[in-house]
């Protein structure tokens, strides 16, 4: 295990929210000693104490989960490391030590190519690990320049490109239900599941987040990575094991699989959209383009929608929707499997037959099914649903990720190949859009995004 952690953009939202209170949770959980050391790194001029002093309070307002001693620890492990990503000597001091150190950028991900060259001049030590936030480049080409920098620098054991999606318990729990139950495997198919359905709505709007998000919108942000990740946990064959070879081969094939969208294919099956001023609850919210740190003409979407098919035995014919929008009327954070509806029912009975469908909800974490039975009066169908709450997990995802960094464990890593496949993926969604070839709509912020065509039973949510 590396006990050693360099934090690049260290006073960034990241780190204060997630990363901070992820240590805390490794150091309550035992998985941190005395001996971890926590160097964070910045282009404010400040000192060790001043680090400190920020670190805790940002602890006591995003970690307060965490008991107040794994709180102190953390912050009592820091330094502080005047820094930038293009300053070789500050870099160096930064990750100077016995020992390798797991280097994590937690800078914008346009910076990551500059970032990269540099760890490479001030000679990361023997055994370092090198981790990158999403989105892996901003396109195809970008992302193969990106490995190819990598390469240079570290083995490909040593990359982790995380998805914190891929580190929830929800999503463990997504994986477990697929392979670890006979009764699902049998209907894990085209025959049984008409669509599948991998949604992050949320009534979150900018949040103050405009200089990164209106330079990536919805696509980029969510989709390429961590509604594709989903979507090839969902779809994959089972693996000789979890383990980091056998789970990403795995992946890799669903990603392959992907029919590739046409020109036409992308203006009849994906959507994008940005927000008007509207109300969410009680607050009153400015439309996006209205939004401090916004450019309008970059057309930027919130919302963003696409509909994929895999070309192989298992899934020909069944439809795989990825959504996700902002500033939206509710929270719907779910993966939808809609199984087809039953080919016939008994004479006499009154009611609809709706599909079944079976959600994992990733945020609140729960496990939902959704049944036809029969109601109060005799011979009468009526909808039912079973709902399973899940057991919260002993680590927040980023505390889990931040372990597989240190353990060197990248199952749930993504692979150089695998992140390019999700490029190709999407390129000629983003060719598409980058050229208006698929129109902006428009939706009020707190409404339930713009027009959908919706599947044919239950309506989701």
């Amino acid at each position: 295990m590396i006990d050693r952690l360099a934090i690049f953009g260290a006073t960034g939202d990241l780190t204060a929210r997630y990363l901070l209170p992820g240590l805390a949770a490794l150091r309550a959980g035992g998985h941190l000693g005395d001996r971890f050391e926590l160097t964070c790194a910045g282009r404010e001029d400040w000192d060790s104490e001043q680090f400190r002093n920020w670190a805790a309070a940002q602890l006591d307002r995003h970690g307060g989960a965490w008991p107040t001693s794994a709180r102190q620890a953390i912050v009592a492990s820091a330094r502080w490391q005047r820094a930038d990503a293009a300053d070789p000597a500050g870099v160096a001091s930064a990750i100077a030590g016995d020992g390798p150190v797991a280097a994590y950028l937690a800078l914008p991900p346009v910076v990551f190519p500059l970032a990269v060259s540099t760890l490479h001049q001030a000679s990361l030590p023997a055994g370092s690990r090198i981790v990158l936030e999403k989105p892996f480049g901003e396109d195809l080409d970008s992302a193969v320049e990106l490995n190819r920098l990598l390469a240079d620098l570290v083995p490909e054991q040593a990359v982790f490109r995380v998805d914190h999606f891929l580190a929830m318990s929800t999503v463990q729990n997504l994986l477990g239900s697929r392979l670890a139950n006979r009764i699902l495997e049998p209907i894990w198919n085209s025959a049984h599941i008409a669509e599948v359905e991998i949604v992050w709505d949320e009534r979150l709007t900018l949040e103050g987040r405009a200089g990164y998000y209106d330079g990536v919108g919805a696509l980029k942000d969510m989709v390429q990575n961590h509604l594709l990740q989903l979507l090839c946990l969902i779809a994959m064959e089972p693996p000789i094991s979890l383990g980091e070879r056998d789970l990403r081969d795995r992946k890799v094939d669903v990603l392959r699989t992907i029919r590739p969208l046409t020109a036409d294919d992308v203006v009849r099956r994906t959507r994008r959209a940005r927000y008007l001023a509207g109300r969410i609850g009680d607050r009153q919210v400015p439309a996006y383009v209205d939004e401090e740190g916004v450019d309008p003409a970059r057309h930027t979407e919130t919302f963003a929608e696409v509909e994929l098919e895999l070309d192989n035995w298992r899934w020909a014919g069944t439809i795989f929707r990825l959504r996700s929008g902002k500033a939206l009327g509710q929270d719907r954070k779910e993966v939808a499997v809609h199984f087809r509806p039953v080919p016939h029912l008994p004479l006499g009975h009154s009611g609809e037959a709706l599909p079944n469908a079976l959600r994992f909800g990733l945020d609140p974490e729960r496990l939902t099914l959704d049944l036809t039975g029969i109601g109060s009066r005799a011979h009468t169908l009526v909808p039912l649903t079973l709902t399973a709450q899940v057991e919260p997990p002993d680590l927040p995802a980023y505390g889990r990720l931040l372990l597989d960094v240190l353990n060197g464990n990248a199952a749930l890593s993504i692979r150089g190949d695998e992140a390019e496949e999700s490029w190709r993926v999407l390129a000629p969604v983003l060719s598409a859009w980058t050229k208006d070839q698929v129109p902006l709509q428009e939706y009020p912020a707190g409404s339930d995004g713009p027009a959908s065509q919706r599947h044919n039973g239950r309506k989701a949510g």
